[in-house]
């Protein structure tokens, strides 16, 4: 376990946290790739995947659950103060009070979907990323990048879309619909590995850093190091 004062987790764990916070409001916006009809999230909300295989492989398992429930954290504080100030009375001048509930208000389906989802998808990417290292012996860092954003992506795809759009769209429209955002999702993440293998090398050598967490308590809600 990291004991030490590190100079670079707290930068790393506001990018963490700022795209996860991003990727909940753009989402609301549905962009036409042609292809495909996507979230406009799905320009960013990878990007916390890819900070946390770094938290995990620079960082281990304990810190990045602790910054995973940060995370939720301010997530839920987002979701509070939105909610409140859609409430307050609009001033008699203001005309936005319409466009403020559509673009910034939650339903409590897709809310609930949402919280589930990103923290089954974010703990299952972590637990198979320090598990995969273990496995390895720290080889093959691709490997665990790739191999746990396909599980927890996997993961979080599934759940969200099921628990979110089930019984709304078509079973037709509902499997194809997960299956692109995962593999959009997990193919953002290979194009990033380069990106991961620089940050993860520069980080492990500027920290002194490269924890396995060979004797780690798994459990997402535990409180020990």
């Amino acid at each position: 376990m990291v004991e030490q004062r590190t100079r670079w987790l707290l930068p790393i764990a506001t990018v963490f946290i700022a795209s996860l916070l991003t990727a909940n409001i753009i989402a609301v916006k549905l962009v036409d790739f042609r292809w495909a009809i996507l979230p406009a999230a799905i320009i960013v909300f990878p990007i916390s995947y890819i900070v946390g295989d770094v938290l995990t492989e620079v960082y281990g398992y304990a810190v990045a659950r602790r910054v995973i429930w940060l995370g939720f954290l301010a997530n839920l504080i987002l979701v509070v103060f939105v909610y409140l100030g859609q409430l307050l009375p609009a001033a008699s001048f203001w005309d936005g009070q319409p466009a403020y509930e559509r673009i910034l208000g939650f339903t409590g389906r897709l809310l609930g979907a949402s919280f589930i989802a990103y923290l089954l998808g974010e703990f299952t990417n972590s637990y198979v990323l320090a598990k995969l290292k273990v496995r390895t012996h720290g080889r093959w860092l691709f490997v665990r990048t790739i191999g746990s954003t396909l599980v927890g992506q996997l993961v979080d795809s599934t759940v969200f879309i099921t628990l979110a759009f089930a019984g709304i769209l078509p079973p037709g429209t509902l499997v194809p619909t997960l299956i692109t955002q995962w593999l959009v999702k997990c193919g953002y993440e290979a194009l990033a590995t380069p990106i991961t293998y620089l940050v993860v090398g520069f980080l492990k050598r500027s920290e002194g850093l490269d924890p396995y967490d060979e004797r780690t308590d798994f459990n997402p809600v535990s409180i020990s190091r």
